[in-house]
């Protein structure tokens, strides 16, 4: 069942969708070499912890820590630990999300460490960009397939391929909520969006096949063929004026 959003409740939402933004920006100023991801994690709790919120994937259907952090050829889910010490040259996904007044907020993005590849750069900059075109699509009257095609589109057309085993989702008061948004999809087919539709689109996508496998852990999702993935996302509200993206961190 699809939430339609209140007035009250998108206020609410833009909060914990502010402080979703700031936590994923704190993640950003620490991305450098030595650091562990576990560091990058804890650092995550205590700030959203600090402004009265919950992370919102901290046991998450049993997930150990505050932020999925998922480095170089890992798609999504890495989980935070003191042996992954990132270095020079990586590419670090980080999910994170926090819980307040009821409400959910829920934001990734794909950090460079220190100096990257070209390959790397290349595939940041199209994913980032992958998002926004999605983000275009996200208006009342539109369909749930045009965001998918508007991101799929701009990928392939870039020789990378979309993920097709995970998918953005509605947003609100779970963290997971219908609709389901793929990355992939056929214009003017699926939901139809309508003004207090609250859904986090986030493109997953790889540099080499779209196929991907997750490890004995039951989360760490990796590329099948060990290419590098990028991971971008914002949760945006469906309005009448158009979308409006709710993590942004001012």
């Amino acid at each position: 069942m699809i939430s339609v959003k209140t007035a009250r409740e998108l206020t609410a939402m833009r909060l914990a969708g502010k402080i979703s933004a700031r936590a994923l920006r704190l993640a950003g100023t620490m991305i450098e070499p030595g650091v562990s991801t576990f560091e990058i994690d804890r650092e995550i709790r205590k700030y959203i912890e600090s402004e009265g919120a919950t992370p919102n994937f901290l046991g998450y259907g049993g997930f150990p820590a505050s932020a999925c952090i998922s480095v170089n050829n890992v798609v999504i889910h890495g989980i935070p630990d003191h042996k992954t010490i990132l270095k020079e040259g990586d590419i670090v996904s980080v999910d994170v999300g926090a819980f307040i007044d009821g409400f959910n907020g829920d934001n990734a993005y794909t950090f460079p460490c220190g100096d990257v590849s070209e390959k790397a750069k290349k595939l940041l900059k199209a994913t980032e960009e992958s998002l926004y075109q999605g983000i275009a699509q996200a208006k009342a009257g539109n369909r749930i397939g045009d965001i998918g095609h508007a991101v799929q589109e701009y990928v392939e057309l870039r020789g990378y391929s979309v993920v097709r085993d995970f998918v953005g989702h509605g947003v609100g008061a779970k963290l997971h909520e219908d609709p389901s948004v793929p990355n992939y999809g056929t214009p003017k087919r699926g939901v139809r969006l309508v003004p207090g539709m609250t859904i986090a689109i986030e493109p997953m996508v790889n540099a080499g096949g779209y196929q991907v496998k997750t490890l004995q852990d039951g989360w760490t999702t990796v590329t099948a063929d060990g290419e590098l993935s990028a991971h971008f996302e914002h949760t945006v509200a469906i309005t009448a004026s158009g979308p409006v993206i709710l993590t942004l961190p001012d």
